[in-house]
């Protein structure tokens, strides 16, 4: 009888929990893999079932593989950047050094800023001619540059942008992780006359990787939900040279209003970052050291 009671607590416990998250994760998620294989109602014109034939229009669309190609170029910078970068700075601010307290708020600045200001802030740094990086490159003789209306440096800007607003978010995992290490184990390797690198190698490494795993899941799904950035710097130009998936999905769903093609971008990329966590637990779960 009080092992039932006891589950009866629990059950009570989580239900609030259990139902916050049915009603605003699981129901529009349901819903937004029915409403794909819908057409978009207008008017007096009800939804019609079409089955795939949203799915059908999707691959046949050139904006939606230009957004995934920017998408997918975007990822592949930002992350690992973004994960080394947080891991040397935690490391940095790890080490005993005069002012570390007011270099780890340097670092974790970026962090708690506003994406809109952050946006802002960087559309200052990156006005061709009087803005912070084409004044101090004229110092060396580089020709102005318009960094976010030409196709070759818009995204790799925005790139720009988010890594040093991420970095500094998971850095803290990192320097979390670090303090949680034993002194005991720095001053083993010291007498077996391992290197600093070593030591990082064999055993600092080794133990951060759960905290890897997090960081790397967390790093994946940021990288396929940007559209603050995007709204405020280029609005997904020039000629969809920024346009990524989360954008193009709020372009689709609120400037055109097309909400069946909308559920059905937004599948795909439920799809996405679910092969990619799973991708992700898979792989580097055989790989980590729980303490």
């Amino acid at each position: 009888m009080s092992r039932l009671r006891a589950s009866i607590h629990a059950s009570l416990l989580l239900l609030p929990a259990v139902v916050l998250l049915a009603a605003f994760t699981h129901v529009p998620a349901v819903r937004t893999f029915i409403g794909a294989l819908y057409t978009t109602p207008r008017g007096n014109r009800p939804e019609v079932f079409i089955g795939l034939g949203n799915y059908r229009h999707l691959l046949d669309d050139p904006v939606f593989w230009q957004a995934m190609a920017n998408n997918v170029w975007y990822a592949a910078l930002t992350i690992p950047l973004s994960v080394i970068l947080a891991l040397v700075m935690a490391l940095a601010v790890d080490a005993r050094l005069p002012g570390r307290a007011a270099l780890r708020m340097a670092y974790f600045t970026p962090t708690v800023l506003p994406m809109i200001a952050v946006a802002n802030i960087w559309l200052f740094f990156y006005t061709p001619g009087y803005g912070l990086l084409d004044q101090v490159l004229g110092l060396f003789g580089v020709a102005q540059t318009n960094w976010l209306g030409s196709r070759d440096t818009a995204l790799n800007a925005v790139i720009a942008v988010a890594v040093w607003k991420e970095a500094g978010f998971f850095m803290i995992f990192y320097l979390a992780a670090l303090q949680t290490i034993p002194h005991d184990l720095r001053e083993a390797a010291a007498i077996e006359g391992a290197s600093r690198f070593t030591f990082f190698r064999r055993v600092t490494l080794p133990l951060l990787m759960p905290t890897t795993l997090f960081v790397l899941v967390n790093a994946v799904i940021g990288a396929f939900r940007l559209v603050d950035h995007i709204v405020v710097m280029t609005r997904g130009g020039p000629d969809n040279a920024t346009a990524l998936l989360l954008y193009y999905i709020y372009e689709i769903g609120f400037r055109f209003w097309d909400s069946a093609y909308a559920a059905t971008l937004t599948t795909v990329l439920l799809a996405i970052l679910a092969v990619l966590a799973a991708v992700q637990f898979l792989f580097l779960e055989r790989r980590i050291h729980y303490r």
